[in-house]
């Protein structure tokens, strides 16, 4: 297997559990938190792909999709287009309602755009310095790792709150 592969089936794996976290569920039980602290399974989708959607951009030189697909404007979230739900407080978790045709359809899009990018990178591309702000720099390579491991710990965590809500209601 060529890396762009191994890449290519992490990010498949990161899919297959955000729409089974996600289908099927109603805008309500989307934004149901199992107390007031804890994120929502709309939130945790919205954020893994906002994440992903910003880093997957900067690194290929591109608009995020959130901007150049109008997602930001179809959202109509009250706060700035640029946020990703990094650091947001409980009341902006609680913002962050929406549909499941609507999360799904911008983590499909951005998923998507993944995928391209990653198709066309070969192993020496995956050296190149993306972020020099930190110590060691950060390459394309560890900025990719990052981004699954990051989508693998919200998309579980959402998949959890789903299976959660079931049991309180069956």
């Amino acid at each position: 297997m060529k890396s762009a592969e191994v890449l290519a089936d992490a990010f498949g794996r990161v899919q297959e559990i955000v729409h089974s976290a996600v289908d099927g569920l109603s805008a309500d039980d989307l934004g149901a938190r199992l107390d007031g602290g804890a994120n929502s399974i709309g939130w945790l989708v919205w954020h893994l792909t906002r994440v992903q959607d910003d880093h997957l951009a900067d690194a290929a030189g591109e608009d995020q999709v959130w901007h150049s697909g109008g997602w930001a404007e179809r959202f109509e979230l009250p706060f700035s287009h640029e946020e990703t739900g990094y650091g947001q407080t409980t009341e902006q978790v609680a913002q962050v309602g929406v549909g499941a045709d609507l999360l799904l359809g911008y983590y499909d899009a951005v998923h998507e755009r993944t995928l391209r990018f990653i198709q066309g990178l070969d192993d020496d591309a995956l050296d190149r310095v993306v972020d020099e702000a930190w110590s060691p720099p950060v390459t394309l390579g560890v900025r990719l790792i990052s981004v699954i491991g990051d989508d693998l710990q919200h998309a579980g965590q959402a998949a959890f709150v789903r299976g959660s809500l079931e049991r309180s209601k069956g």
